[in-house]
């Protein structure tokens, strides 16, 4: 019986290993899925910058996650023998990768809103330092119980604040951290004249559409391997995620008037606004939270573009992922109720103030970090710079070679 019980503890240890592990591949995937769609957004003078910066942004993150980030928001530290960190097949390890791709989400929606006007190293430092400090502190507070948050609202509330897959830890923290960005850098040259907004078209509608298609499928590992074993995996957290996608499809469609780019956008809203109760809604709750989401993004980029002349907003990542992840926090704490079909287990005070929480963490810290490197480096390229489009004044090559 011992050998039986050590050969079923070892399978169950490699098999959560396995499942984490796709989960993490799913989740890089998705890192594809940010490049095209911003390709597909920005205009063609800028369109490999959007690749290169989301391919590096990646990798300066990874090293600020491995080296700081992960130690900050759960105290583990990988100075140690790799005897130890193969303990258990290696589960710590791979652990560490998916949650890695969940932080490094953070500089790709960042990159969205400050796209065709930034310079490179600085950001590259901002990406740096938002995954190293900003976004672990966070991360600690909200999953690890860090600083007494969770235990305070449980005290006075009867429930913790909850976010399974990360509406607030990752889409409204990266959001509102853009916002900060996006107002220190200032509206790209041309973009409003005499008073008015002056439409920049996307540049190509297939790899917009590309990249939405990438996150969406993606999205799955996203939401379901935040289960992070199998034996807590929940195909309520599947349905539920595809009823929101299709929620903010479908009314992202009606109320965007058919728009090509709201209509791609809408199951990301609807995605971005489920995970934190994807495991608790029941699916028509899924789906009116996804609907409600899709409105939101369409109504809020419009009042931004139109209204807000300082937020431009490339891609609407404040609209996308800041404000559909505060819904998304909240409608945990509405459509989680036993009354409205849910699982229960959840407090809506929690729900508002763990919200608000990453909220202003979020906000104080991307306006600190962006900042403070546009006082001692600059964050915008020069005129002339942008004027040419970053692809030549950045990396010297366009991205098609016009024989």
């Amino acid at each position: 019986m011992v050998e039986v019980n050590s050969a079923v503890q070892s399978l169950m240890q490699s098999a959560n290993t396995l499942f984490i592990l796709l989960g993490a591949i799913m989740v890089l995937a998705m890192h594809a899925g940010f490049a095209f769609l911003e390709v597909g957004t920005v205009r063609h003078k800028n369109q490999v910058n959007a690749l290169v910066k989301i391919m590096t942004d990646f990798g300066v993150s990874t090293l600020a996650y491995f080296f700081i980030g992960y130690h900050i928001a759960y105290g583990t530290s990988f100075f140690v023998s790799a005897t130890q960190l193969t303990a258990s097949n290696g589960y710590d390890l791979v652990k560490f990768f998916f949650l890695l791709t969940f932080a490094a989400a953070v500089p790709a929606i960042v990159s969205g809103g400050i796209a065709e006007r930034a310079r490179f190293y600085p950001i590259l430092l901002a990406s740096t330092l938002t995954v190293a400090f900003i976004y672990p502190f966070f991360e600690g507070m909200a999953w690890h119980g860090n600083y007494g948050l969770q235990d305070w609202l449980q005290h006075k509330f009867g429930a913790q604040f909850h976010d399974f897959a990360g509406s607030v830890v990752v889409h409204a923290v990266g959001g509102w951290v853009a916002l900060g960005a996006i107002l220190l850098l200032g509206p790209r040259n041309g973009r409003y004249r005499g008073g008015k907004v002056v439409a920049f078209a996307p540049s190509n509608i297939p790899f917009l559409a590309l990249g939405s298609w990438i996150l969406t499928v993606g999205w799955f590992g996203f939401n379901v391997m935040s289960a992070q074993t199998l034996d807590s995996i929940s195909g309520l957290v599947a349905v539920n995620s595809l009823m929101a996608m299709v929620g903010g499809i479908v009314v992202a469609m009606l109320v965007g008037r058919r728009d090509p780019g709201f209509i791609h956008n809408g199951p990301l809203a609807g995605l971005v606004a489920v995970c934190a109760g994807s495991d608790l809604m029941h699916p028509i709750g899924a789906l009116i939270t996804g609907g409600i989401a899709g409105a939101l993004f369409v109504y809020l980029f419009e009042w931004a573009q139109n209204r807000m002349p300082k937020l431009d907003d490339v891609l609407g990542v404040w609209p996308l992922h800041g404000m559909c992840g505060v819904w998304g926090g909240i409608a945990a704490g509405i459509f989680g109720q036993k009354a409205l079909g849910g699982l229960g287990g959840i407090s809506f005070m929690s729900q508002l103030l763990g919200t608000l929480t990453g909220v202003v963490i979020a906000t104080v810290g991307g306006f600190l970090v962006y900042g403070a490197i546009k006082r001692i480096f600059g964050l915008r390229l020069s005129a002339e710079e942008e004027f040419e489009g970053a692809d030549l004044s950045i990396h010297h090559i366009g991205a098609n070679a016009l024989d």
